[in-house]
C-alpha cells in the first residue's frame, strides 16, 4: 500500500517566508531555510518552496534563496515560481532542487510541461493549479494564476487531465476559497481533480489540524497534502500530525 505524503510549504517573497489567508494579509513567518531545516527534521516528507510574487513580478525564481535552503534539506525539495522555460528549470535544479513547480507559465504556454518533462523526467515536473470555485460550485471551478490574482476562464478539472497529457507527474492543487483559514482542505474539489487524473493529486489550501488530513486523504482521495502556517506557527508538526493521521487508519510514513 502507497502511504500519504505530508508536505511543508515555504511561500517566500523577498527572501523571507510568509503566509496569508486567501492570499492576502501576509504576514512574515521567518527565513527559509531555518524553517524547511526545522519542518524536515521534525518529520515532513517533503518540502515545496514557492517564490510567490516571481510571476506577478515579472523575474525570476530568488536562485541564492533555493541554493541556501536546498543545502539544509535531506527530503525531496520542489520550488515553483518565475519558471518559464526549461533553462530556469534548470538553473533551479542546478541549485538543489529535486522537483520544480509550474503554474502561470503552464498556462500561457502548455507545452512547457512537455519540454521540462523529456529533460529532467515527468517525475520532477508539478504542475500547480490555484483553484477558486465558480458561481456553480466545484463543477465550475476556476483556474487563476499570477499569485492567485488573475483569473484564466479555465476549468480546473479540465486543466488537470490537460496536464497529465501533457507530461505532468503531479498536480499541486490549491484551493483558494480555504486557504489559510484552518478549518479544512477542499475535499470535494481535490476528489474531483483526483478522479480525473492518474497521476499524484497534493491537496493544499485550509490545513489546520490532523483531522483534516485524514478528510482529504480518505474523502478528498489526495496522495499528498501540503500545509504551511499549522507548521511554521507551532499548531503541530510533521511527526505529531503523522501519528494522529495514521491512528484514524491511513496509511502513513511515520519518522523514526
Amino acid at each position: 500500500m502507497l502511504t500519504k505524503r505530508v508536505i511543508a510549504c515555504l511561500d517566500v517573497r523577498g527572501g523571507r517566508v510568509v503566509k496569508g489567508i486567501q492570499f492576502v494579509d501576509i504576514v512574515d513567518a521567518g527565513d527559509p531555510a531555518e524553517l524547511a531545516h526545522r519542518h524536515a527534521a521534525a518529520g515532513a516528507d517533503e518540502i515545496v518552496l514557492l517564490d510567490i510574487t516571481a510571476t506577478h513580478e515579472g523575474r525570476g525564481t530568488l536562485i541564492d534563496t533555493v541554493r541556501r535552503t536546498a543545502e539544509k534539506l535531506f527530503v525531496p525539495f520542489t520550488v515553483g515560481g518565475g519558471i518559464r522555460s526549461a533553462e530556469d528549470a534548470e538553473a533551479v535544479f542546478t541549485a538543489g532542487a529535486d522537483k520544480v513547480s509550474i503554474n502561470s507559465s503552464a498556462i500561457a504556454r502548455p507545452e512547457l510541461i512537455g519540454e521540462i518533462g523529456s529533460s529532467f523526467g515527468a517525475q520532477a515536473v508539478i504542475v500547480a493549479i490555484d483553484a477558486r470555485r465558480g458561481p456553480n460550485g466545484v463543477s465550475d471551478a476556476e483556474v487563476y494564476v499570477s499569485g492567485g490574482r488573475k483569473p484564466t476562464g479555465r476549468n480546473v478539472v479540465e486543466w488537470a487531465r490537460e496536464a497529465e497529457q501533457r507530461g505532468a507527474g503531479e498536480i499541486l492543487l490549491t484551493s483558494m476559497d480555504t486557504d489559510g483559514m484552518r478549518n479544512g482542505f477542499d475535499c470535494e474539489l481535490t476528489r474531483a481533480v483526483s478522479e480525473a487524473v492518474q497521476i499524484p493529486v497534493i491537496a493544499s489550501g485550509g490545513a489546520g489540524s490532523a483531522a483534516h488530513f485524514a478528510e482529504v486523504f480518505k474523502l478528498g482521495k489526495a496522495d499528498a497534502a501540503l500545509a504551511a502556517s499549522i507548521f511554521h506557527f507551532g499548531v503541530t508538526d510533521s511527526r505529531a500530525l503523522k501519528a494522529e493521521v495514521a491512528a484514524a487508519g491511513v496509511a502513513m510514513r511515520l519518522p523514526c
